[in-house]
């Protein structure tokens, strides 16, 4: 795990869920700061980072926000911490931190159990465009 940038937060997703991709592709728009890079969790990398951090990689059904050498966070939390990273209007989102953690995760787990079905999936990862190519590990 040397290779990974330190002073990057690196966001693992679903890279063949179509709410998924949206989801990045909104990060990274709102990104201005350029604080994230990303990794699909299907990847050979995604793989070893979860297996690095000790989340077992056959079970996971969740986006993941890694902070080299500083922590990790998954599901609703990973979302909220997202949001934070973002600034601006967008650190509102932290105001959902009230709520308690179980009851995020459920809704979370609900949307996450039925996004194929709701949203679609692709045939395989989103493959990204030349100019955003350095923003994927």
């Amino acid at each position: 795990m040397l290779n990974l940038p330190k002073n990057k937060k690196i966001i693992l997703f679903d890279g063949v869920c179509n709410l998924c991709n949206s989801a990045i592709q909104f990060v990274i728009k709102h990104d201005k700061n350029d604080v994230f890079r990303f990794v699909a969790i299907q990847s050979e990398l995604g793989q070893e980072i979860l297996k690095y951090i000790g989340i077992n990689p056959t079970n996971i059904d969740s986006i993941v926000l890694y902070e080299p050498g500083i922590s990790y966070y998954y599901k609703s939390t990973a979302a909220i911490e997202i949001a934070r990273s973002l600034g601006g209007f967008f650190h509102f989102g932290t105001v959902f931190k009230i709520i308690p953690t179980g009851i995020r995760n459920h809704l979370y787990d609900y949307i996450a159990k039925n996004r194929y079905k709701w949203y679609g999936k692709k045939e395989s990862c989103m493959i990204p465009t030349k100019e955003l190519k350095n923003k994927f590990l």
